[in-house]
């Protein structure tokens, strides 16, 4: 209920969640996995900032970043409006190699702070000496925020078991067939942002019977109902599109609101199912 209360306070994309350290993080932004480096990526980022996006999330494994930068630069935005995430790569894992790996992505970024810093997986015996030099770039002011991704409750113990400063963040997957009820809850109750990536399950809900019958209810695409229920859930979240008029109304989403019961539907839609690779259970 609280949750449900809280978010119907989002009225507009350029509202912000504040992480523990007191950062504003928008509720939403724009994902750019799979999107080609060059002008299709400078686009679809231009595009969202013109739309009034104010966050960007890019990773190094994207191999975008440069044109990601480029479109910052192109989109004439003072850089203080943006909220820009990246993330370290699994082969860059460890201490020394994530702090080189961090400004490897600046210099392609073109920027000189980053708003989000994150963790990409959880790699076995790396993870908390990436997480210290995670816990350095933001001592050193190099990053308003420092978080993970697709770390599981027990991965997320750990972490907080020892750590001196703790996840702003944790970006996972996260869609009506994968519900992650305990991990929101854990994140909730330890202060811990959640984030969806792939909130739309790459397009697979689309035709999904209850939600196409919700949408229509609400006179809305299925994917506004779905990134609805994201934010009624207090999940921050990233969809990623390659077309300006997908980009504009997928944003379209602060003039609705979904009722306990229909918000109980889609929840009931939860498989726990992945598209995604299992954190506990990935080689790459």
């Amino acid at each position: 209920m609280e949750a449900i209360k809280q978010m119907t306070a989002i009225k507009t994309l350029q509202d912000t969640t504040v992480l523990h350290n007191g950062v504003k993080m928008p509720w939403f932004g724009l994902g750019v996995f799979k999107v080609e480096e060059g002008q299709e990526v400078i686009d679809s980022v231009k595009w969202a900032i013109e739309a009034g996006y104010k966050s960007i999330d890019t990773a190094a494994i994207y191999k975008n970043e440069e044109g990601v930068g480029q479109a910052i630069k192109e989109a004439g935005v003072p850089r203080e409006e943006l909220f820009i995430t990246t993330k370290v790569w699994n082969k860059d894992q460890g201490y020394e190699s994530t702090l080189a790996a961090f400004e490897t992505s600046m210099e392609k970024l073109g920027l000189e702070y980053l708003d989000l810093y994150l963790v990409h997986w959880p790699v076995k015996g790396k993870y908390k000496e990436t997480w210290r030099a995670l816990e350095k770039l933001y001592k050193d002011g190099k990053v308003k925020a420092i978080g993970v991704s697709n770390f599981k409750v027990h991965h997320l113990e750990d972490i907080l078991a020892d750590c001196e400063i703790k996840p702003m963040v944790n970006q996972v997957e996260y869609h009506p067939r994968l519900a992650q009820k305990e991990l929101l809850l854990f994140c909730k109750d330890n202060d811990i942002q959640m984030e969806a990536w792939s909130p739309l399950m790459q397009g697979e809900l689309l035709d999904e019977p209850s939600l196409v019958e919700l949408a229509a209810k609400y006179g809305k695409s299925v994917a506004q109902i779905i990134l609805r229920w994201d934010l009624q859930n207090g999940v921050v979240t990233i969809p990623k599109s390659i077309k300006q008029h997908r980009i504009v109304e997928n944003a379209d989403i602060f003039d609705f609101e979904l009722s306990l019961e229909d918000m109980a539907k889609i929840d009931a839609l939860n498989e726990d199912r992945r598209i995604g690779p299992d954190p506990d259970n990935f080689d790459f």
